[in-house]
């Protein structure tokens, strides 16, 4: 099947390069980089010295069209445009965050601009999902904070362990959350041995994602107070969740429901014992780890969620909807094990 991938000298489109490399029903027809346009690949991503000599391509319709799967690693805004011009064979994963949004008020609150519309929200592992990107043609691919975040949440939201309405989020990301542009408090001297909050007191645009995607799993209004942290590392989210109980639960009790909801998952690790998630396990793959326990000081269920903000919080999980989305085994090409430290 021949696959173009747009933006592709972003972080995200060089990890997508790289593993559908190795992904055997895959063929990379197409790689475009709008002004990288004639660069050659290796001087972006030195680490795909496989593709030799070849260089990025203009970003245009008509080369688009001539395949059967596009990802689009674009900055929001800049997907729905391309995608109108597109053939309606073409099967497409967006990365960016043009089709994810319900609410074109929350589009327009967090991001600005005309609302696109709504595609199929690419989640595989929150119940209904997996049936709706199987049988879908056009698939939104989650946040990266929205998926650590929404995994972390849903099997207590759905056991009706917690008030919906009374969620706080700590999450810290790495570097390349923020993607290629360079940016001042991007530098090296910035931003190595130093914390700092950023899009602070309720703002970041992952918000009204992630209320969406865990007010269904819940059935009755979910709100979040999320906090994101820019973390001195390249890459990884580690999101620490809390929510008061709605009645007593033991830390053994929480782990189980966890377990139970997640336990034909392979993607999805609920960590046994001490063990706490850790981002650098995740590096290079398609996993989660999760561990959860109850604060009875203060009656709250604790969770911590990680993974790789490359990974399932980008381009693992955009070959894992493009798997279901062509009915082949969703792990092809991928991994739940992480490079480790």
């Amino acid at each position: 099947m021949k696959i173009g991938v747009v933006g592709a000298s972003g972080y995200s489109g060089g990890e997508l390069i790289r593993l559908l490399q190795n992904h055997p029903h895959f063929e990379l027809e197409y790689l475009a980089a709008g002004s990288q346009a004639g660069t050659l690949i290796t001087e972006v991503h030195p680490q795909l010295s496989q593709l030799g000599e070849r260089r990025f391509e203009a970003t245009t319709t008509a080369r688009m069209n001539e395949c059967q799967l596009i990802f689009c690693a674009l900055p929001h805004g800049e997907s729905a445009r391309l995608i109108a011009e597109l053939a309606p064979e073409v099967k497409v994963v967006d990365l960016g965050a043009d089709f994810r949004l319900h609410s074109a008020q929350s589009w327009e609150k967090y991001y600005g601009g005309v609302h696109a519309g709504t595609w199929t929200y690419g989640l595989a592992e929150i119940p209904g999902q997996r049936a709706e990107i199987a049988n879908s043609d056009r698939v939104a691919n989650p946040g990266c904070y929205a998926t650590a975040i929404a995994l972390a949440a849903a099997p207590a939201l759905q056991g009706g362990l917690i008030d919906g309405e009374d969620i706080v989020v700590v999450a810290a990301s790495g570097t390349t959350g923020a993607g290629r542009k360079a940016s001042t408090y991007l530098l090296a001297s910035e931003i190595m041995g130093s914390l700092t909050s950023y899009k602070f007191g309720g703002v970041h645009q992952h918000t009204p994602e992630i209320e969406e995607t865990l007010t269904k799993v819940a059935g009755s209004t979910v709100k979040i107070s999320f906090t994101p942290i820019l973390a001195p590392m390249p890459r990884g989210i580690l999101a620490t969740v809390t929510a008061k109980l709605k009645s007593p639960l033991d830390s053994a009790q929480a782990h189980a429901t966890y377990q139970n909801f997640y336990e034909k998952e392979e993607f999805v690790t609920v960590l046994s014992g001490s063990l706490l998630p850790k981002t650098s396990a995740l590096l290079g793959s398609n996993g989660v780890q999760i561990q959860v326990a109850v604060d009875a000081h203060t009656n709250r269920l604790i969770i911590s969620a990680a993974i790789d903000n490359l990974g399932k919080g980008a381009a693992a999980q955009a070959i894992q909807n493009a798997n279901l989305m062509l009915g082949i085994p969703e792990s092809t090409g991928l991994t739940a094990i992480g490079l480790g430290a």
